[in-house]
Order: C-alpha cells, then sequence, then structure tokens
C-alpha cells in the first residue's frame, strides 16, 4: 500500500469516526468548507479510478483498453471464475500424478524383493523382467517373502 493509500485511509476513517470532518475544522466562510469537501470527495474518487484502472490491467482480456466500471467487475468475475476452474483442473492432475507415482514406487519394492529373493529364472535377467512388467497393464505378483523350503533328504 503506497504512502497515498495510506492518507486517503487516514481521512476516511477520520470521517467515520466524528461523522463529518468538515465539523472539526474552523473555516473563515461556508466557501472553503465546501472547497476542502470538494477537496476530499475528488481524492476519494481518484482513488476508486485508480483502482479500476489496475484492476482492469491485471486482467487480459480487456488489458489496455477503455472499459466501464462495470465492464471490469463482469470481467473480473468471469477470469476469477475461470482460474478456479483452472486451478480445479490442476488440483485433479496433481492427484492423479501422485498416484500414479505412489503405484511406480510399490512396483519399484515389489521389483527390488524379487530380485532381493532371486526368483527370477536362470533364462531371464532382472533387466527383462523390469521391462516386461513395465508394458503389462496388470499389476505385479506379490513376492513370496517366506524362506525358501529345504528339500527333505531321502534315507
Amino acid at each position: 500500500m503506497s504512502d497515498e493509500d495510506k492518507d486517503f485511509i487516514d481521512v476516511e476513517s477520520d470521517d467515520e469516526r466524528t461523522g463529518d470532518a468538515d465539523n472539526d475544522l474552523q473555516f473563515a466562510n461556508p466557501a472553503d468548507k465546501r472547497a476542502h469537501h470538494n477537496a476530499l470527495e475528488r481524492k476519494r474518487r481518484d482513488h476508486i479510478k485508480e483502482s479500476f484502472n489496475g484492476l482492469r490491467d491485471t486482467l487480459p482480456k480487456i488489458r489496455g483498453e477503455k472499459a466501464s466500471r462495470a465492464q471490469i467487475l463482469k470481467c473480473a468475475t468471469d477470469y476469477i471464475m475461470s482460474m478456479k476452474g483452472v486451478s480445479g483442473t490442476h488440483k485433479k492432475a496433481i492427484d492423479e500424478l501422485r498416484n500414479e507415482n505412489k503405484q511406480l514406487e510399490e512396483q519399484i519394492a515389489t521389483l527390488e524383493q524379487l530380485a532381493d529373493s532371486n526368483e527370477f529364472s536362470t533364462s531371464g535377467s532382472v533387466e527383462n523382467f523390469i521391462e516386461d512388467s513395465l508394458h503389462r497393464d496388470e499389476p505385479l505378483p506379490e513376492p513370496d517373502l517366506r524362506p525358501p523350503r529345504r528339500k527333505k533328504a531321502k534315507n
């Protein structure tokens, strides 16, 4: 907020507290009082006008164009609504990517467990198994983490 804006707000807040700031000031004649009031009102209108112009310049659809206050407000409302939609779409995409990352991390963990348990056939390699599993749409089988069975010796 600029110093000018703070000065404007200070003047406005004084008016609200006392009801009428002109009553607190001593004016030589009613014309001076009216001139002071007109200056305050002009400053207030200028501030509103600058605020609308600033809002207009932030809106891509009407940036730099001449537009009425109603058009600026309508365009701002439309822009906010469209940005809410875009934000919702982005949040949904982020959630989908997080889910996909989670699934991939689970697949990696499963493949690492399979590699550690030596459940690959001697004819294939870990790289081939990983490559094949990545091109499958079905989930990987759960690894058997039980210790291997020992064969009983024949007597």
